[in-house]
């Protein structure tokens, strides 16, 4: 008697199998303006990478089509294996570069907001990050600096459990105390297969703690890869490569 047995089913991919971005041929127009010209890029998960160049280059637009709250594009986006939408927002945080809290709520308020919103919210430890910072949860937001507010909006971002975080100039327009509580933020425990794409002007601060970087110019990708391969490549650190490359 022959024994039927099934075939061996093929593991689900899951994220360190694929990429955690995925961009082709990613075209964005303001009338007449490109903001995103043909762009074309792949990322990894389990990379901390910088999002370098000028003002108007495209960065911030092309992390809002990441994020999904940016349409009418053309070209093919991929983010945490799915189109931007309802599902890749459920795996994919992102702080953008304006403040989106309420002005009256309170922290509590905005701890309840997040617990509420996202299944992936790791309530335990916004509460630590924000102790951490010295904030009680009944302070107002309109009663917090420029700095205080971007630690909370910070704290808010890095304790979701996503695959995908979408950071755009988390640590500018702040003095370099708080951007050193920021970044410790920032790099406090992340899930190891996520990918952290953060947008900056601030090379110098960041260059310790990236693995690769993508800067771009007039919507397009004029220079990638990681950090060491780049400054073994051109015989100078990332703070001066910038520099050279946008002189």
């Amino acid at each position: 008697m022959t024994t039927l047995t099934a075939p061996p089913t093929k593991p689900r991919p899951t994220m360190t199998d694929q990429a955690a971005i995925d961009i082709r041929g990613l075209t964005k127009s303001y009338g007449r303006n490109r903001a995103l010209d043909d762009l074309h890029l792949t990322l990894r998960p389990g990379r901390l990478v910088g999002l370098l160049g000028e003002n108007g280059c495209g960065k911030t637009t092309l992390l809002k089509i990441l994020a999904g709250v940016m349409h009418d594009y053309d070209g093919d986006v991929i983010i945490a294996g799915h189109r931007p939408g309802p599902q890749s927002k459920a795996r994919v945080s992102f702080l953008p570069d304006t403040s989106f809290l309420p002005d009256g709520a309170r922290i509590e308020r905005c701890l309840r907001l997040y617990r509420d919103f996202f299944a992936d919210f790791d309530e335990a430890k916004a509460r630590e990050l924000i102790a951490s910072f010295g904030f009680e949860t009944s302070m107002r937001l309109k009663d917090a600096s420029k700095g205080m507010r971007e630690k909370v909006q910070v704290a808010l971002a890095m304790s979701r459990r996503a695959q995908v975080y979408l950071l755009d100039e988390p640590i500018s327009g702040v003095d370099p105390a708080a951007r050193d509580t920021l970044l410790r933020a920032i790099l406090c425990d992340p899930p190891e297969d996520s990918l952290v794409l953060i947008s900056t002007h601030l090379v110098h601060d960041l260059e310790p703690v990236l693995d690769s970087v993508v800067m771009m110019r007039h919507g397009r990708i004029i220079l990638s890869g990681d950090i060491d391969d780049l400054r073994a490549e051109h015989g100078v650190g990332l703070d001066q490569l910038f520099r050279e490359t946008y002189r």
